[in-house]
């Protein structure tokens, strides 16, 4: 095991990450800014479990760029999961979303590029660098679209085509990854991840969707389809995630300098009102919607082709949507009380 930095540790694929980590014998710090809802919670929960391993350090990509360039000086790796993260607030804030997505990968960047131990750099991208796939082509049915032409899935040859700030500055920031290893020499892979779910995830409308349908269900607030509800994902149990970010690094210098789409697949796709009524009849939840205006970068599909991260390196998704999803719901139930002070009327 080694020494590992997590930018963006307490948010909801961090903490994951970091549990994971020290679990295995790694000495892990987490960085993060700690503007997030939930993020002191998460935080919380790793100091409980972990009594050893763990460093929190509060600070912020952006701005404090010495704290970086030591950090980086310490670590055999660095997990780059510090991001915004909502395509609606990159609309309205464009200038935040650039600082943190493009700007605050850059300093992270240097930082490993003039650390002396060249740590290993993992950065979770988007699916968004892909845009609206409109040179694919959807086909609409009764519950949801499919892909015109029987496509199964997007490889990572589809042409990058960013929308919406949100897209630009990460399908940026995704770029200055990949060049930074062809250019200077050390180790970096690009994830191209989908929609990722699971425990600690406390879901808001305009991100972490999965989680903010089952949450606003439970505390009675009001959920809006946004479009017809036919938009289909790929999820991705964020444990498979993980699992992903440790074969990585087992497979560093296989992965380095490549870059990945990272999803459920087409074996764990669900469009919003499928998702909707699993909850109704396979939870028994009472789930109540409307239906808003179409948000701008939203999708109508996609599924991501993992096939050549599965071919480089053996990893495979091994939770189906199913099993997943009553997972989320049992941690969201075991903590309804800390989620309470978020989503109670």
């Amino acid at each position: 095991m080694g020494k590992m930095l997590i930018t963006g540790g307490a948010g909801f694929i961090g903490v994951n990450a970091a549990d994971h980590f020290l679990s295995k014998g790694w000495e892990v710090t987490v960085l993060d800014n700690f503007s997030r809802k939930g993020t002191d919670i998460n935080r919380a929960f790793l100091e409980g479990k972990h009594q050893s391993g763990l460093t929190i350090v509060k600070a912020d990509i952006i701005t404090d760029q010495d704290v970086l360039n030591q950090l980086c000086n310490e670590v055999d790796v660095v997990l780059h999961l510090a991001a915004q993260v909502a395509v609606t607030t990159s609309v309205t804030d464009p200038r935040s979303d650039f600082e943190c997505n493009a700007l605050g990968t850059f300093n992270v960047l240097e930082a490993v590029r003039q650390s002396s131990k060249k740590p290993m750099v993992i950065y979770a991208s988007t699916n968004k660098v892909y845009g609206g796939l409109e040179h694919i082509g959807v086909e609409e049915g009764e519950k949801r679209y499919s892909f015109a032409g029987g496509l199964q899935g997007v490889t990572e040859e589809t042409p990058l085509d960013f929308h919406s700030p949100y897209g630009c500055s990460k399908g940026a920031a995704d770029q200055y990854v990949r060049d930074y290893s062809r250019l200077y020499g050390f180790d970096t892979v690009v994830l191209r991840q989908s929609c990722i779910y699971g425990p600690h995830q406390m879901g808001i409308e305009d991100q972490g969707w999965v989680a903010w349908f089952m949450i606003a269900t439970m505390f009675k607030r009001p959920i809006t389809i946004y479009g017809n509800g036919k938009q289909v994902r790929d999820l991705l149990y964020v444990d498979d995630l993980v699992a992903a970010y440790d074969t990585c690094i087992e497979h560093r210098k296989t992965v380095s300098g490549h870059v990945f789409n990272m999803g459920g697949g087409p074996s764990n796709t669900l469009s919003l009102l499928e998702f909707l009524a699993f909850l109704k009849d396979d939870l028994g939840m009472e789930v109540e919607y409307s239906y808003g205006d179409t948000r701008p970068g939203d999708q109508p599909m996609f599924i991501s082709d993992n096939s050549t991260f599965e071919q480089m390196t053996g990893w495979i998704t091994k939770t189906n949507t199913a099993t997943g999803i009553a997972n989320l719901l049992e941690w969201l139930k075991a903590n309804k009380d800390s989620l309470q002070q978020f989503y109670s009327t």
